[in-house]
């Protein structure tokens, strides 16, 4: 497995430290007694400890096991338990006791259900809305196998931003994303807008899995064409030496150069670096979105 550069695991180790912060620990063990899920652990995100310290988490809706196969994910792939019709309820709980502001929340892809779990999670942004008003909210979806009904249901519970993660560039899917398709990714964010073009879209993808320059353009560009509002971009870390290995760890430099690409092509906010992930600082992404909407005016 390619070394991960000095300048790099620097960064990480930081992240990793502030895990072992009280405040830290506190997030972890109430997460733990409320039997509620994140991505954050389940799929070993870098930032994790940074997160947790300051009071924030991407709540994992539908349970932690995935009925897809991706290379580059550390979700467990396991037969998935049924929807717990508790849970909408004690997330909303959970995100009123930490007093999140702005509340990610994302899922495994669950093919076993017919709806893909639609249903389910708009009762927890529905569940969140009733609770706590104030708060605005992002569920970052699966593809719903392309079933537009199970998109519709999410977008009617109004959520403030509607995320899908691209992952990767078209010609790596084969290899990464199995079970998924790229055009079919790109439809629910282009049908996203025409169903709701009131609700901003938002995407991300990672970098460092074999991707050319030219890949990542053309990538850019069809995202455009969907019209996305939201981007993010980030380093791929393998979860483990059985995953997708990493074939290159691109510098600051690039992250930079590639931030500027996207917002030249109409982007209204990217976030690009080598720790960011689809949810890091969601909300102030959209802010920054926001008011450069209204700057635009």
């Amino acid at each position: 497995m390619k070394p991960i550069p000095a300048w790099l695991k620097g960064k990480i180790g930081q992240n990793k430290a502030a895990f072992h912060s009280a405040s830290a620990q506190w997030a972890q063990q109430e997460m733990q007694q409320q039997g509620l899920h994140t991505v954050c652990h389940e799929a070993r995100c870098p930032n994790r400890g940074e997160c947790f310290n300051c009071g924030d988490a991407t709540f994992m809706v539908l349970g932690n096991r995935c009925t897809r196969g991706c290379r580059f994910c550390a979700v467990t792939k396991q037969k998935p338990l049924p929807p717990d019709p508790q849970e909408p309820l004690r997330i909303a709980q959970e995100i009123k006791t930490w007093g999140i502001r702005y509340a990610v929340l994302t899922m495994p892809t669950r093919d076993d259900l017919p709806d893909g779990g639609a249903a389910h999670f708009a009762r927890v942004i529905k569940e969140i809305h009733t609770l706590t008003p104030i708060v605005k909210t992002e569920p970052l979806i699966s593809d719903f196998g392309g079933n537009e009904n199970a998109l519709q249901t999410i977008l009617n519970s109004r959520p403030t931003v509607l995320a899908h993660n691209i992952e990767t560039v078209k010609e790596l899917y084969s290899q990464v994303r199995i079970g998924a398709v790229y055009e079919r990714s790109l439809q629910l964010l282009k049908r996203s807008k025409e169903l709701a073009p009131s609700i901003p879209t938002k995407t991300g993808f990672m970098v460092g899995l074999g991707e050319s320059e030219e890949q990542i353009y053309s990538l850019l560009k069809d995202l455009r064409t969907a019209e996305v509002d939201l981007l993010t971009i980030g380093q791929y870390l393998a979860p483990s030496k059985h995953h997708y290995e990493v074939r290159s760890y691109p510098e600051p430099a690039d992250y930079q150069r590639w931030e500027k690409l996207a917002l030249s092509l109409g982007f209204k906010a990217v976030a690009s670096g080598p720790l960011v992930r689809s949810s890091y600082r969601a909300g102030a992404l959209y802010a920054k979105a926001v008011f450069e909407g209204e700057n635009n005016k």
